[in-house]
């Protein structure tokens, strides 16, 4: 009798305040692979790794590169990878709280290695996250930068649903390595919305951000406190809807393993 391959599944956060929900609904063990982040788990029978990428596209594609590496070392290839975390809305009609799926990733620029600045999500891992309640979108938009004011989202919502800064570069480097990918985010801020500092001058040259910095930035503008509560509060509902989805949408993954794991690997081969 043929054994049924283990399947595995690769999940990416930016941080790990976005994680730590779902961290607390599983026994997750840390490993530390050299530069790199991550926890492990089995669900349903099939191995999980949740990667921490840090934010921004730059760090998330360097850390999944690393990732896929070290597992086509080993052998252990990843079937799917969900890339996933926060984010905020484009369009009016999205909700903070909100649990979205995009049909396709865009960028502003052309990518040398892919030729193009758009790529589309796995369309069966797309009908499966809207299976488990996640509302499909068109689009989500990388940005380089942390997206702050309202009028900004405004000059976005024609090029996308959604913003983020990393679903891009995870989703089209697995493609590279034949794991199938699909982007799912939790609205913390919707297109209205302002957000009460400027985050970007808090990330770090690693892609995390600096507590220190955002405190020193709330000194400087007393007045964004209680905003900045409100966000916090919006945040940590949107991560815990989150982790909620992806402990159910895992689970249905691992169920369909002989639908999942089969699926053919092309590696692209340098030079």
């Amino acid at each position: 009798m043929q054994r049924v391959k283990t399947m595995r599944i690769l999940v990416t956060f930016a941080v790990e305040a976005e994680f730590a929900p779902w961290r607390k609904q599983r026994n997750f063990s840390l490993v530390r692979l050299g530069d790199l982040t991550t926890y492990r788990t089995t669900i349903a029978g099939a191995d999980i790794v949740v990667l921490l990428t840090g934010i921004g596209g730059r760090h998330a594609g360097s850390a999944t590169l690393g990732i896929q590496m070290i597992a086509t070392e080993c052998k252990r290839f990843f079937d799917v990878c969900v890339s996933t975390g926060l984010a905020g809305a484009l369009h009016s009609d999205i909700r903070a709280g909100e649990i979205v799926v995009a049909g396709e990733l865009r960028t502003r620029s052309v990518r040398a290695d892919l030729g193009k600045n758009e790529i589309s999500c796995d369309g069966e891992l797309t009908a499966l996250a809207r299976k488990c309640g996640a509302r499909p979108v068109g689009a989500f938009y990388e940005e380089d930068h942390i997206v702050v004011t309202a009028a900004e989202k405004l000059s976005l919502s024609s090029s996308a649903d959604v913003v983020d800064m990393e679903s891009f570069d995870v989703i089209s480097e697995c493609m590279v390595w034949g794991t199938r990918g699909v982007a799912v985010r939790a609205i913390s801020d919707s297109s209205q919305d302002d957000l009460p500092l400027d985050f970007n001058l808090a990330v770090m040259s690693g892609g995390h951000l600096s507590l220190k910095r955002i405190l020193a930035q709330v000194l400087r503008h007393p007045r964004s406190v209680p905003g900045l509560l409100r966000f916090g509060r919006e945040s940590r509902k949107a991560a815990e809807s989150l982790g909620c989805f992806l402990d159910g949408f895992v689970t249905e993954l691992a169920a369909r393993n002989e639908v999942f794991s089969s699926h053919k690997r092309e590696v692209a081969q340098a030079g």
